[in-house]
């Protein structure tokens, strides 16, 4: 059994909530999202924000918190081979009320299919809110390219209910000071 390492990001702030499954072997050794080097999650966020892309964890939480955006994962705990979704096996879902008490989170969405799934079992019946499917940034999902992750995601992202305060302009985002 292997619980997950990583905190989740958001502050009060917070509007968009992304949630994929579980954190790969990669991102459980850096110890943040996304870790994995092949990964398009950092690449296709940038581009939806039109952003730099963030490198380091403390410009990839400022990134986060600069564009309203939480970050967490649908499992607390389970049993995994690596980094295979499909080895996901006694789940123990996050409880993510403390996140939705703190932060006005306006959509939901969930990065990949397993995620998805996971999210609709597990924590759609204790929130009562419907999350939106994202084409997963995961490598293993190689028949889309780059440029189509962005697109879809710009397109769900912005046609979501999102807050006034969240716009598809650039940001002023430079990283850490």
């Amino acid at each position: 059994m292997i619980t997950h390492p990583i905190e989740p990001v958001f502050d009060n702030n917070s509007r968009i909530l992304i949630l994929g499954s579980f954190p790969s072997v990669k991102s459980r050794e850096q110890g943040f999202f996304y870790g994995h080097p092949q990964n398009r999650f950092w690449k296709v966020l940038a581009a939806v924000f039109e952003d730099e892309v963030p490198a380091t964890i403390p410009e990839k939480k400022a990134f986060l918190l600069h564009n309203h955006i939480a970050v967490w994962d649908v499992i607390h705990s389970c049993e995994i081979q690596g980094s295979s979704d499909s080895s996901i096996r006694n789940v123990t879902a996050n409880d993510l009320r403390p996140l939705l008490e703190t932060a006005d989170i306006q959509v939901i969405f969930v990065n990949g299919k397993t995620a998805e799934k996971l999210y609709q079992k597990y924590m759609e019946p204790v929130c009562g809110r419907e999350a939106v499917y994202l084409p997963s940034t995961s490598p293993a999902n190689a028949a889309w390219s780059l440029d189509r992750l962005t697109e879809v995601w710009r397109n769900l992202i912005f046609g979501s209910r999102i807050p006034p305060m969240i716009s598809a302009a650039p940001s002023t985002f430079s990283g850490p000071n």
